[in-house]
Order: C-alpha cells, then structure tokens, then sequence
C-alpha cells in the first residue's frame, strides 16, 4: 500500500456469530416445513409469473439488517413463508407418485450445508485434497453397496444428463482416434452414429446433440413390444447394416429403468452384440449404462440380476439423489477404465501446475466436464454415517412391497391395467370406462383429465407417459422417503374417484 494511503472502508459482512444465530432459525424454520410438508398441497397451486411479481423489480442495495444485527434473518424466514412455498411442488411430500422420486434425506442435508460452510474449491487435489479423496472413497463405497467389479472408478457429477454427455464425449474421440488433436468430426470421413431406444431418457438424445453426432446419427432401436426393452437383435442388425453402408458405430446408450415404464434394457445381450461386432469388423462402439433411478435398486443384492452384464460395459451413471434419497445433485459416473476418458477431458493450465502432485493424485477435473466442483462427497458420507445402508435397503424394501401390493389392486379392478412390466417401483396403468364404447370416449383425453384431476386438487401428484404405440397412461411412481402403505392406499383411492368422473376436466380444483 502507498504510504499515507488508506484501505478503502468496506461494508461487513455476516460475522460468524451472526451466522450461528441465523443457522439455528434456518435449520429450525426446515425442520418445521418437513414435519408440516403432509399438511400442503403436493404440486405448486400458483400460475407462470404469480411468484416472479410477489418479488421487487428491483435489486436490493443494501442488506436488511443493519451491522452486527445480520444474525435476526426473520424478514427472510417470512418471505420464504409468503413468496416461496406457495410456489414449491413439495417432491418430499409423502403424496408425491410423479417422475421418479427426488428424495433429500435430511442427514444428506446437513452434508450439504457442511459442503457449503467449508467452502472447498475444487479444481485440482491440491486445491483440497480432502475433496478429492473423501470423494475417491466414497465413490468406492458406493461401487462395493451396489456390487460393481473393483475394476470400476467413479466420480461424483450434478446429474446423468451430465454423466451421459461426457461418455459420448469419450466414446466419440474412441470411435475417431481421439479427432479432437485434428480437426474434430469435421475432419471424418466417415459418419459416426449413437444407438439407444424411443424409451431413453430425453436427456440421451440431448448428449448426442450437444456431443456433435447430430439428429440422423441419432439411430432409434425397436423395443420389445412387451417388456420396451431394447431388441438386441434388431441392434445387431442395424450395427452390421451401418458399417456396411459406411458408418461408424460410436456408442450405444442403454438404460436400466427407463424413465416412462422403467423397461430394463438387456446390458449382457448388448455387450454380446457390440462384441461380435468387434469380432467381425474390429470396430466397438462404446457402452453407456444410463441407471439414473434403477442404481438404487442394486443397493438390493436380488435385483441385480437386472444388470446383469454391466462389469463388461465401458461407463455408467446411477443417481443417489433419486431414490437411494441423497440430496441433489449427487450422480455418479463410474469408468471401467478412466485412463482414455482422461486422455479426451485433461486440461493442465499453468496455473493449476503442483509440483509432485499431478502424478500422484487424481485430478478429477480429467473425469468430467467441470472444472471447478463443490465437495459434493459429505452429502454421501454425511447420509451413509448418519442413516446407515440398512436404514436405506429397509425403506427401499418397503417401497417395492407397496409396489406389489398396488400392482395386484390395479390388476384386480375391473376397467383398469396395469400396461407395463413392473421391474422396479413404478406403475404404468391405465382405466377405461365401461361404457367407453356407447360414450365414444376418447381414452388418451380421459386419462389425462384425470391425472390433471388429481394434480390440480393438491392433494397427490402423478405424471402421465406415453407407450411406444402412442397411448398416454399414468405414471405412479413410489418412492418419496416419508411415504408408507396408508399413502399408496390413500393414492389408489384418488385415482380410482377421479377416473370414475366422466369429464374430469369438470372437477372443481378439490376432488
């Protein structure tokens, strides 16, 4: 500093202290909202713009509190009360049946503020080693719960759209000899094609795009007309037919758990077709397992017979923040055999050289897209040491046991079907009228009123898919961490009362 100069004066910021004080009201003010989450509508009761024009148009200038009082965050609790809850889908209710479950366990909870209090930076080990190792263990713990081969290394990611895009990164530069030291797929002769089913994830396609395939490399293979599973023999026709006219195979995207029916996509088959592809024309497209809710269920030794195959496939994704509970976002990606994905994602910048580290340590940066990363292994650590996996097996136990018993009450009831295999713990169903036929009832149309029936009321929430064939259907999906048997009986009820009405759209806002 020049002499005689003076630092320039700056405002204060939240002391410690103060941060104590408003910790305890916040952590007290998310206890209450979880012991009360029953007692609120499931989804949002606001319209598009109802919660934007509750807040200022303009930024504040200044704090609300004035200095050493910034600990009394009152003003804010009362604001989350009256501008933010109206405005929440409460996906932690014990009604909620939509999508898949996005569960936030509160012991991950805390893993997560203790994430955020540390504040590590996470771009290199030596930014902080714990970081990195704590993560390397947990990741290694995760392999062990859910019966991977050791020959597997995971890092932890935001979501499986993520962990997705970054295999077909790593299969796109295995498929051309790493184009991206050349000139990229613009200098390939040959055009590069990705494999997957109508019934991926939407994020799949995504990947592809973003990943420079393009729509047409996109390559949509038949499902079983049972099961929606991947037909592993029309993909082993449409490899061979593609490198004969002159393609690449890239990659192949499987999924274990699809998002509409939760359809299991056959891994070992898949690996037998890529292989003997292998075999015949020395080309082997890469191997991605898309297992965003289905991970958990490998938690259970018993069902992992549903992957059978997978220690032979080159990457995976599988999402702790779906229905194992951990809080978002925590998503795996785990490699065979990370070495080529480094090769294809390292970046080394000055700025981040170590002496004697660099070769000793891993650099997750090499894993993955982002660079910099939040110590995202605690909520993992913190969920595992404070839950315990038997806690965690028991619940998913008792989800798949209510499964079962609605699946038999569906199946039971006259006018209603259940329309998919139920592999996992959710229920594709659907109801017609008995007088559909003197009604001329369009089916798709009543089956949408009558999810929308029941989402609007407040009282449950579910989604709507479609099939292969173009029926729209109802999703229930079972699984939110405070949901018992009395919930998936009180959902049934639901359902049951609003498909009955002939014109749902009819139904007053409460059912």
């Amino acid at each position: 500093m020049v002499r005689g100069s003076q630092e320039p004066l700056r405002s204060a910021t939240m002391t410690p202290e103060e941060f104590r004080t408003a910790g305890h009201a916040l952590v007290d003010w998310i206890a209450d909202q979880r012991a009360a989450v029953e007692s609120r509508p499931v989804r949002a009761q606001v319209e598009p713009g109802e919660v934007r024009r509750s807040f200022p148009q303009a930024p504040p200038e200044t704090g609300d509190q004035p200095v050493g009082h910034r600990g009394d965050i009152s003003h804010l609790l009362s604001d989350l009360d009256q501008l933010v809850l109206p405005g929440m889908t409460h996906v932690q209710h014990p009604m909620n049946f939509g999508w898949f479950p996005a569960n936030a366990s509160l012991a991950s909870v805390l893993g997560d503020l203790a994430s955020g209090g540390l504040g590590g930076l996470g771009i290199s080990w030596e930014s902080c080693p714990a970081l990195t190792e704590v993560e390397e263990v947990v990741c290694d713990w995760m392999r062990q719960l859910v019966g991977l081969a050791d020959h597997w290394h995971g890092t932890i990611t935001d979501t499986a759209s993520t962990g997705t895009l970054t295999a077909l990164l790593v299969g796109r530069e295995r498929a051309t000899g790493l184009s991206q030291n050349r000139r990229g797929l613009v200098g390939e002769s040959e055009p590069l094609m990705v494999y997957t089913t109508s019934q991926a994830h939407s994020s799949v396609a995504k990947a592809a795009l973003l990943a420079g395939f393009g729509y047409e490399a996109v390559r949509e293979v038949p499902v079983d007309p049972t099961t929606f599973a991947m037909d592993t023999s029309a993909l082993a026709d449409m490899l061979a037919a593609d490198v004969e006219s002159g393609m690449a195979p890239a990659a192949v995207v499987a999924s274990v758990g699809t998002t509409g029916v939760t359809a299991i996509d056959p891994i070992a088959e898949i690996v037998d077709a890529v292989n003997d592809l292998h075999e015949t024309t020395g080309i082997r497209p890469w191997i991605h397992v898309d297992a965003a809710l289905a991970g958990s269920a490998m938690l259970l030794e018993d069902y992992r017979h549903l992957w059978a195959g997978i220690d032979d496939v080159d990457s995976l994704c599988w999402n702790p923040h779906k229905w194992m509970g951990t809080i978002l976002d925590t998503s795996l990606l785990y490699y065979r055999d990370p070495r080529f994905a480094q090769q294809v994602l390292s970046t080394n910048p000055s700025y981040l050289a170590a002496a004697g580290s660099e070769n000793q340590a891993t650099q997750y940066r090499d894993w993955g897209l982002a660079l910099g990363r939040r110590f995202r292994a605690l909520k993992l650590w913190f969920h595992l040491r404070i839950d315990g996996i038997d806690t965690i097996r028991e619940r998913l136990r008792a989800d798949l046991a209510s499964t079962r018993w609605l699946e038999a009450e569906i199946s039971a009831t006259p006018g209603w079907e259940v329309v998919a295999p139920v592999p996992l713990q959710t229920i594709a169903v659907r109801f017609t009228p008995p007088d559909a036929i003197e009604r001329r009832v369009d089916i798709d149309a009543h089956t949408r009123a009558w999810i929308e029936a029941i989402n609007r009321s407040g009282d449950a929430f579910l989604s709507p898919t479609t099939l292969p064939d173009g029926r729209w259907v109802a999703r229930v999906s079972i699984g939110a961490e405070t949901a018992t048997r009395h919930h998936v009986e009180r959902m049934w009820e639901l359902m049951q009362q609003a498909a009955a009405v002939p014109d749902p759209n009819a139904l007053p806002p409460a059912i």
